[in-house]
């Protein structure tokens, strides 16, 4: 037959579950930090790892549009010389930081009384579309010494979404593809 059990023996057995719940919370605070700490590790390494993937697109598509550009430029004299323009000169970003306009044109086509503006893309949206109109409408404000010439945008462009060749037209844009 088995001893009885006593006041001090439930306490004994309850302070041993109370130790080993404690040693288990404890170690599972510890695995829980290391956890987080190794989590944290994680998110810093794919922070960097797209900051550097971020960096890479940037540079590529930089060079991808200066490309376009380079390629777009020594044609756009001649095109608009077919197109009846007596134009001459062709400078490439041309920029004007005049008041509180900042504005770049990707290339510039000019003679004594016309201007185009044309901006080059990789891909044409109807959001980079946009984008030229509103820079069309500054343009004269940005290089005062254009106000007298006439003026025309262009955009060129290697993929044009679905239609956009369409609104580029309709919005008076010529569009070199």
């Amino acid at each position: 037959m088995s001893d009885p059990v006593t006041l001090d023996d439930i306490y004994a057995l309850f302070q041993r579950s109370q130790e080993e719940a404690d040693r288990r919370f404890a170690e599972a605070d510890r695995r829980a930090a290391e956890s987080k700490a190794e989590f944290d590790e994680r998110i810093a390494k794919s922070e960097a790892i797209a900051a550097q993937a971020n960096q890479a697109v940037n540079s590529l598509s930089s060079r991808w549009g200066r490309f376009v550009e380079n390629i777009v430029a020594p044609a756009a004299l001649r095109l608009f010389q077919e197109q009846g323009m007596a134009v001459q000169e062709v400078y490439q970003r041309v920029r004007s930081a005049r008041g509180n306009r900042n504005l770049e044109i990707d290339i510039l086509v000019v003679d004594d009384d016309v201007a185009v503006a044309i901006e080059v893309k990789s891909r044409l949206t109807q959001d980079s579309i946009r984008q030229v109109l509103r820079s069309l409408e500054q343009f004269k404000q940005a290089f005062p010494h254009y106000a007298s010439y006439r003026l025309y945008g262009a955009v060129a462009a290697i993929e044009i979404d679905k239609d956009v060749d369409t609104y580029a037209y309709n919005q008076g844009l010529f569009l070199i593809q």
